[in-house]
């Protein structure tokens, strides 16, 4: 099973750019979380923070007892190899063939033989459906492959946790489909802690159990999936809905006057509640995701303290499920 990630008061700057601020959330062991934001938000600074790759001014980074951001050097080297990364571009090696790259974790930070360091590989290779292809170069394959073998590169030192960053840049939509579904499948076969960083409204829709956003140096919200997707903030509505109204403009975020203007003239679209698209089930013949269960009891342990539009949203969910538990009844006018 994953492990939770404990994140507290981390405040991330290069030289007088603030990146992020004051950011506190926790990963849930074993879940699949996406964190969303406008590009130049800090999502891949706030990954290789967690992994101890940057050093953050302040604030807690804990994984298993262990403080990514001020515990001993030793110490940090050894938690990072409970994570997993795969990097936007494959990060893969391009003059070796994808089964040399995959092994390549393998062979430098173990001591396996070559008969099972191939086992491992093929195993990985197979779960991540490239079978057949693992004597080419990455010059040899298309780009969704080159992910998949970075994925695959990712798992081969059975990691607790899986940062996934962009795993959709430069994939036209139907292989994202398909890579959303690889995404969840490896979560139901080896429930690894997952983190995915992204901007893909499709990915953050079907995939998440949690869902946060960054912008404007801030956290705008973590948790359930439901209380992002029900949200009401305008950053938050303008991002999902794609819109040019709100408080993101092209290079950053607009000024007052701007918003002031929008605000007299926008078209009140945003008014009726969006519908929430179903979580994406592993594929058949794989187990279910031993997440759905522990998340069900932490997300209904926690209703009474989220908004009217996400408990609303929670009930209709584990209604429609068929292992729904007794549902707690709404309160009067609580929206439900």
């Amino acid at each position: 099973m994953g492990i939770e990630v404990v994140v507290e008061g981390l405040t991330k700057s290069f030289g007088r750019q603030s990146i992020w601020r004051d950011v506190t959330l926790t990963l849930p062991a074993g879940e699949v979380s996406v964190m969303l934001g406008p590009s130049g938000t800090g999502k891949t600074v706030f990954l290789k923070s967690l992994i101890g790759l940057l050093k953050p001014e302040q604030g807690r980074v804990l994984i298993n007892g262990v403080d990514m951001v001020n515990s001993p050097e030793r110490d940090i080297y050894e938690t990072r190899k409970l994570f997993g990364l795969m990097f936007q571009d494959g990060a893969l090696f391009g003059s070796m063939s994808l089964f040399d790259n995959i092994a390549f974790p393998l062979r430098e930070h173990t001591r396996k033989k070559e008969s099972e360091i191939r086992r491992i590989v093929m195993e990985r290779i197979e779960i991540v459906g490239l079978l057949g292809a693992e004597g080419k170069l990455p010059g040899e394959i298309s780009g969704g492959m080159r992910k998949r073998a970075g994925l695959a590169r990712a798992l081969v030192l059975d990691p607790q946790i899986v940062l996934c960053d962009e795993p959709d840049s430069g994939l036209d939509p139907v292989r994202t489909a398909y890579l959303s579904q690889l995404l969840i499948d490896l979560n139901a076969q080896i429930d690894a802690t997952m983190l995915i960083v992204t901007h893909n409204l499709d990915i953050a829709a079907t995939v998440p159990d949690n869902m946060g956003m960054l912008f404007r140096r801030e956290l705008v919200t973590f948790g359930p999936r439901e209380v992002l997707l029900t949200s009401e903030e305008p950053v938050v509505a303008q991002f999902l809905g794609g819109r040019r109204e709100g408080p993101i403009g092209m290079s950053e975020e607009k000024d007052a006057a701007t918003l002031a203007a929008e605000a007299g003239t926008a078209v009140a679209d945003d008014a009726r509640p969006r519908r929430i698209v179903p979580q994406l089930e592993p594929s058949p013949g794989l187990p279910p995701r031993r997440a759905v269960a522990r998340r069900r009891e932490r997300v209904m342990g926690m209703l009474d303290r989220l908004p009217p539009a996400a408990r609303s949203a929670i009930r209709e969910t584990y209604a429609h499920s068929a292992q729904a538990p007794t549902l707690p009844m709404p309160a009067t006018g609580s929206g439900a």
